[in-house]
């Protein structure tokens, strides 16, 4: 959206906040570089906190690693008294097993697009009582109504991004652009690999390689990309979702698949690492905050949900852990730093996106891939 259209909004904005008896604000300043922290108040911050009387003590958050910004959980803390308890899973498939065991402590969780699908499907999810999340109003609508909860009944937006891979540029003095380089590396990237342990990803790479569907539920293609992955297996250092950022940056491994925000994390610590969109194209994808039907603490979760998309919450997440943010007043009020909006490894332009493909529920096709890693052999 241009400036005039920026200046129409803030100006919509600051009438609506008057006519409710809240004084008006002027739009947030960008943060500096050297701070990448939304400013700490917002005019949003209305009614933040819901009926503080049925708010629970604490929250637990089963979330990704490093997902989440600590001032986040701090503020949530301090504003409305409630104490978040973060869990980490590495993958979605994990978060389902999990679940599916009889794991009944978690109020809040983050399923990728496709595993909300399954989970829905599954009666997992608890209903929104969206009275109770007035914020969504801040969400930009491209990012609602997905295939995968159209109606938003059971998730709202929390973060999106892409998964393509990273190299870094002082130790491979050429230009990589295609799986090619991952999946048939040359002698100097040999044993210096690490992919993510996802299921779905790895396998969905291999097929975006050999120009498949990466929801294919093809025997053939898939026993192709299979032999793909089984070639390339001696030449990967670790298969690993919450490690690669860290062996990247020590120099453990000079090449990784790995999402947007732990890429840009990386190239933070060390710039001589970037990050690549394969030609052939990748994955595209968002998470979502969604509520357990075993939740002990439902309204609790819906407030936390709600709290997250206050636009100045969602910029804090956005500018410390440097993954597309779906709110849309936080981008247009300029909380979220610049250099992370004008990025296009974060928020890629429409030509790229068009080589992107959204991971889907492949229904009992699940089970050609489950073989697959398991013959793998990826250690869980």
């Amino acid at each position: 959206m241009g400036i005039a259209g920026r200046g129409l909004c803030l100006l919509v904005l600051i009438a609506i906040l008057t006519a409710c008896g809240a004084p008006a604000a002027s739009p947030a300043p960008a943060p500096p570089a050297s701070s990448p922290t939304a400013p700490a108040s917002s005019p949003s911050q209305e009614d933040s906190c819901g009926d503080r009387l049925k708010l629970s003590k604490e929250l637990y958050l089963f979330n990704w690693p490093d997902y989440i910004a600590q001032e986040a959980l701090d503020r949530f803390q301090q504003e409305c008294g409630v104490k978040v308890i973060v869990d980490t899973y590495d993958s979605n498939e994990t978060l389902l097993a999990k679940l599916q065991a009889g794991a009944t402590g978690y109020d809040v969780i983050v399923p990728s697009d496709y595993m909300v699908s399954i989970m829905i499907k599954e009666g997992m999810l608890a209903e929104l009582d969206k009275s109770h999340l007035p914020n969504l109003k801040h969400i930009d609508p491209a990012h609602l109504g997905l295939y995968f909860d159209p109606e938003n009944k059971y998730t709202v937006p929390y973060m999106w991004g892409t998964s393509g891979f990273m190299y870094d540029t002082a130790a491979i003095p050429r230009e990589l652009k295609s799986w090619k380089d991952v999946f048939e590396p040359a002698p100097d990237v040999q044993g210096k690999i690490s992919m993510l342990k996802d299921e779905r990803e790895v396998i969905g790479a291999a097929l975006k390689y050999l120009g498949f569907s990466m929801n294919t539920t093809s025997s053939d293609e898939l026993q192709k990309a299979k032999e793909i992955l089984l070639r390339q297996k001696p030449y990967v250092k670790a298969y690993t979702s919450d490690t690669n950022r860290d062996l990247l940056v020590a120099g453990e491994v000079v090449l990784a698949h790995i999402w947007t925000g732990d890429a840009i994390r990386a190239r933070d610590a060390k710039p001589s690492l970037k990050y690549v969109i394969p030609e052939e194209g990748c994955t595209i994808w968002q998470d979502n905050l969604a509520i357990p039907k075993t939740a002990r603490n439902k309204y609790t979760a819906e407030v936390f949900i709600n709290f997250l998309m206050r636009p100045d919450i969602a910029a804090i997440n956005a500018n410390i852990i440097k993954y597309g943010s779906p709110n849309r007043t936080a981008i247009q009020q300029q909380l979220i730093d610049p250099a992370l909006l004008n990025d296009p490894g974060i928020y890629p332009s429409e030509e790229l996106k068009r080589k992107m493909e959204w991971l889907i529920d492949v229904g009992e096709a699940i089970e050609l891939y489950d073989r697959i890693w398991t013959e793998l052999g990826v250690e869980q």
